[in-house]
């Protein structure tokens, strides 16, 4: 039933220094689901019942949260690989903090949290290893949701997209690169309007800071965009 993702899942930094024969096991002891979805559907929805730790199979998902204002913001995109709901497993709440939607067809696989968290009958040796890669999950994660609070204290527009192209520069190591968010999900990640966004990644061209042709961005004067900080 899993040897179809043994590979992709080999890669997941939850099942970090996990031999093959180790993570089948682990697997058949925790009898995860795999469920796939079209383009647009919702994975999760805030405030549902917690279905246990998701990890995208294939394809692309969007982490959602709707401000006070009832708008949404996008926490995160996802691709294959990526995992989400890691920070309810050991919070004791049993709902949805976010909602996830499908970006692409994708296929994801739910791992429940009381096989993760919870005594295994079976002994099984991996899960000692498998709760010591997921606190370091947590760890890395809160860090980055630390990051998106930064974002969303940041008035500036300019100052916004700046912080977040010099992160893809520091990522990359390269002065042109591909951002992995569309305009759209791009405006929603800074909590910004489109139309805002759009207007000032033009002035920022017309100025000579940046240049762009979709989501191909190209860093012409760092010095420049770093003094927007």
């Amino acid at each position: 039933m899993y040897e179809k993702w043994i590979k992709t899942l080999k890669r997941v930094e939850l099942f970090k220094d996990f031999e093959i024969d180790e993570l089948n096991k682990m697997l058949m002891c925790i009898c995860p689901k795999i469920t796939s979805y079209k383009k647009k559907e919702y994975v999760t929805i805030a405030e549902n019942r917690f279905t246990g730790i998701g990890i995208v199979l294939e394809g692309e998902v969007i982490v959602t949260k709707e401000n006070a204002a009832g708008n949404r913001v996008i926490m995160a995109k996802l691709k294959e690989g990526d995992i989400f709901g890691e920070m309810m497993a050991f919070s004791g709440y049993n709902k949805w903090a976010a909602t996830v939607v499908a970006s692409t067809d994708c296929t994801v696989i739910f791992l429940p949290p009381e096989k993760i968290v919870g005594n295994c009958s079976n002994v099984c040796r991996g899960h000692k290893l498998l709760i010591q890669n997921m606190l370091s999950l947590i760890s890395k994660k809160a860090l980055g949701l630390n990051r998106k609070v930064e974002y969303l204290v940041i008035k500036s527009i300019r100052r916004k997209i700046s912080v977040y192209l010099l992160e893809q520069y520091n990522k990359t190591g390269r002065l042109t690169f591909i951002v992995p968010l569309k305009r759209n999900e791009l405006a929603e990640f800074l909590n910004v309007s489109r139309p805002s966004l759009s207007r000032e990644i033009i002035k920022m061209k017309e100025e000579g800071i940046i240049d762009f042709y979709r989501s191909t961005f190209k860093i012409i004067d760092i010095e420049g965009l770093k003094a927007s900080l």
